[in-house]
């Protein structure tokens, strides 16, 4: 405000700034020690020599309160840092220094690590954003499993979220990773007990948690309430016949889920109708998951979505039970690039006879409306789910970065896209200006009849 000041009414005003001159000089005072009077010497049991830093006491204490204290009293100060913290402190020294640092997937945890011991905040908080952004990136023994553990260990809820649902949109590609034996008991549950899982089938989340026990060995009641967690009626009937044959974990816990078993054979060898006379369908069992095989949706690249509208269609099986397998549902979906709400449409004017309001493009925004091509009477107790994914490039791979869902009893989500812009090739939203959409459809069954106790 004082710079505006002194720049009002004046056509002569200009901004000296040799702000990089200034950090130049502030990286040269800490490496080479010159007007220092402090000194770090910072231990490591990785390494019988400390590693010594010549600082100044004004700078460390404004950006951490905890070496203001630390500095108060003395001017050379030991600390004890674990290898990991301590092979990067030279980095955040000069991050006190010149308030930029530069930081690769494997460091964040230590560098968070160090911002949040020594209360460095706005590093913190840069730190937990780079790995919040980070997510996608690829590496070779992975890193989202890892940060999740961190981030509960921290309290960082935001972060922990964030890792939670990027699993959950992509858990195929971290099920055949080397991250999926890392993975602790409790987020194996808390992805087990989610019904927004994409992942191809219940059969391949099966095979997965099969590798994680038999690589883990948990004690059994952790391993039966584990294998308790898979959808077992999403599963058809042959291949559960081949999983009890075959699936050394399931023989050496049949007990903990006979009862799960036999249930999910009498799902798929009744109608769904007389099933519900005596079971509750209405619980996550009976629930599928985003599964990506052609019977629960279809794939739909959309070329130039800014242009015009579009149309498509495709089937999908009538629901998970085998009494379904050969009924069909064709869909019929309609793309809008530019949809008007009716209080954004045109209308005439009252002020100026046969005047329309303009209206601009940028008005509207993008819907997808899914609807069945007809109705049935195996319709009767059954209602379907939606849900769209859109797949993102991100740091080079195709992810699912976002997920819309509808209410059942709609045929549009009201959110679809709200903040997209499709007009712009470089939009996030676009892979070589083509939207990608995955879209799921999850038939849920009804109890009709109270169930029988």
């Amino acid at each position: 405000a004082a710079q505006k000041a002194d720049f009002s009414g004046d056509s002569t005003a200009a901004t000296i700034n040799h702000s990089l001159t200034l950090l130049q000089r502030l990286q040269e005072l800490l490496q080479n020690g010159n007007g220092s009077d402090s000194v770090l010497r910072v231990r490591s049991a990785a390494s019988d020599e400390p590693k010594v830093f010549h600082t100044h006491q004004l700078l460390l204490s404004l950006q951490s309160e905890v070496f203001e204290s630390l500095l108060h009293n003395q001017s050379v100060v030991t600390l004890y840092e674990p290898p990991e913290t301590a092979a990067l402190f030279e980095k955040f020294i000069r991050y006190l220094y010149c308030g930029g640092v530069s930081i690769l997937l494997h460091q964040a945890i230590p560098m968070h690590q160090l911002a949040s011991k020594y209360r460095v905040w706005g590093l913190q908080r840069g730190v937990a954003e780079y790995m919040r952004t980070h997510l996608a990136s690829e590496s070779s023994q992975g890193h989202v499993v890892g940060w999740y553990h961190y981030a509960v260990r921290v309290g960082d809820a935001a972060l922990q979220e964030s890792c939670l649902q990027f699993l959950a949109w992509n858990l195929s590609a971290v099920l055949g990773s080397a991250e999926w034996g890392s993975v602790s008991v409790e987020l194996l549950l808390l992805l087990l007990e989610r019904s927004d899982l994409v992942l191809h089938s219940e059969l391949e989340l099966y095979t997965a948690v099969e590798s994680w026990l038999s690589r883990r060995q948990p004690e059994a009641p952790v391993a039966e309430r584990v294998l308790r967690a898979i959808r077992y009626p999403m599963i058809a009937p042959s291949q559960l016949f081949r999983l009890q044959a075959q699936s050394a974990v399931l023989a050496r816990h049949r007990g903990a889920v006979q009862d799960l078993l036999f249930q999910a054979f009498q799902f798929h060898a009744a109608s769904p109708l007389h099933f519900a006379k005596y079971f509750d369908v209405n619980c996550s069992m009976f629930l599928p998951r985003n599964y990506l095989a052609p019977s629960w949706g279809s794939q739909w690249v959309i070329t130039n979505p800014a242009r015009d509208d579009r149309s498509t269609s495709f089937q999908t099986q009538l629901g998970p039970s085998s009494h379904d397998s050969g009924k069909r549902v064709t869909w019929n979906v309609l793309f809008s690039p530019r949809w008007l709400p009716v209080s954004l449409r045109p209308v005439y004017s009252d002020s100026v006879a046969g005047a329309i309001q303009p209206v601009r493009i940028e008005d509207g925004r993008p819907r997808l409306v899914i609807t069945p091509a007809m109705n049935s009477p195996d319709f009767a107790g059954v209602s379907f789910q939606k849900t769209v994914l859109v797949g993102v490039r991100q740091q080079g791979r195709v992810l699912v970065k976002h997920a819309y869902s509808f209410h059942q009893s709609s045929d549009e989500a009201a959110d679809f896209l709200v903040h997209a812009d499709l007009q712009k090739r470089t939009s996030e939203y676009l892979i070589d200006n083509s939207l990608h959409l995955h879209i799921i459809i999850k038939p849920v069954y009804h109890s009709l009849i109270k169930v029988k106790k």
